[in-house]
């Protein structure tokens, strides 16, 4: 009896340790779980902290960026700065492509208007060159065209007017008269007839410097053209002179309208003083003649667009 009771007495304290045993291990793994909760718990806090900074512990173990700058020493955040290479950026280059952006739009006025500030303002930039060129299409087209009429007249031919008196009554030639209004050649007018005229009050700049020849109304830039050859006795001193006569050369022979050889024939402007002249040439440039030489298309539509008393400037570069 004795022997069966102390049997199962320990029979009882062996199932007593087994529960004790089991009970410890789920304890252990509810504390493992609980602390897996917390760190990952404290993770995404600290990572939450680098975006939206949650101050105490969290600004001890990652300062936030404000800290960190505040805390910079100012010499050396500027010694930073001015080490730092950082691309240089052209304004006129900037203006360019904004009016390249305009054109590609259809927005030729503002285009226009940032083309011309290249000219005015940032004539030294390396986007200045396509600049000039771009606006002095867009202002010949205009000028050239009888559908836009800004700055061109209407003239009614009354009884006794020749084309050489309505050419002197506008300040304008008769190259001009014929090309607004569609003739290739001079013809007999009748009181009542419509003629589109355009007053040339141009000025002309040369640059021999930059080999550039512009037009220029007043303070508006009109156009330029590359001066292709410069025949000058040294250096021509900066001056204003005007132009005192136009000319045309077919084979070495002068001609004048209404001849019929003009329209082929090589323009030729010719100053006061100094006596320099400006024409057209498209030969071998051992050949070129003396004075200061365009092509000869270019030559074409100076010769259009000025007239005898037209000013001319020659600029040279400041010293």
């Amino acid at each position: 009896m004795r022997s069966t009771h102390s049997i199962s007495n320990a029979a009882a304290l062996s199932e007593d340790l087994s529960h004790l045993h089991m009970n410890f291990w789920t304890l252990l793994k509810i504390l493992a779980g609980l602390c897996v909760l917390a760190i990952m718990a404290f993770t995404g806090m600290l990572a939450y902290h680098t975006v939206r900074p949650l101050g105490g512990i969290f600004s001890k173990i990652i300062p936030n960026a404000t800290d960190v700058v505040d805390k910079r020493n100012d010499a050396d955040f500027a010694k930073m700065l001015d080490s730092a290479e950082l691309p240089d950026i052209d304004p006129g280059e900037k203006a360019y492509q904004k009016a390249h952006e305009l054109l590609a739009l259809g927005k030729l006025d503002d285009a226009r208007e940032k083309l011309v500030s290249i000219v005015n303002i940032y004539p030294t930039s390396p986007s200045a060159p396509l600049a000039r060129q771009v606006v002095g299409e867009m202002n010949l087209d205009e000028l050239l065209s009888t559908s836009h009429m800004d700055g061109k007249q209407t003239h009614v031919v009354k009884k006794g007017n020749s084309f050489f008196s309505i050419a002197a009554e506008h300040n304008t030639n008769l190259d001009c008269i014929m090309h607004l209004n569609g003739m290739l050649e001079l013809k007999g007018i009748q009181p009542g007839e419509e003629l589109i005229v355009m007053p040339l009050d141009f000025k002309i700049l040369i640059e021999p410097h930059r080999k550039a020849l512009s037009l220029w109304a007043g303070t508006r830039f009109i156009c330029e053209y590359n001066i292709v050859h410069l025949g000058l006795p040294g250096v021509i001193a900066a001056q204003h002179t005007t132009i005192q006569s136009k000319a045309a050369d077919a084979g070495g022979k002068r001609v004048q309208l209404p001849s019929k050889d003009y329209h082929a024939a090589n323009k030729i402007l010719q100053f006061g003083k100094p006596p320099i002249t400006i024409r057209g040439y498209n030969g071998p440039p051992a050949e070129a003649p003396p004075g200061i030489v365009l092509k000869a298309e270019d030559m074409e539509e100076i010769n259009l667009l000025t007239r005898i008393g037209n000013e001319v400037e020659i600029r040279n570069p400041p010293k």
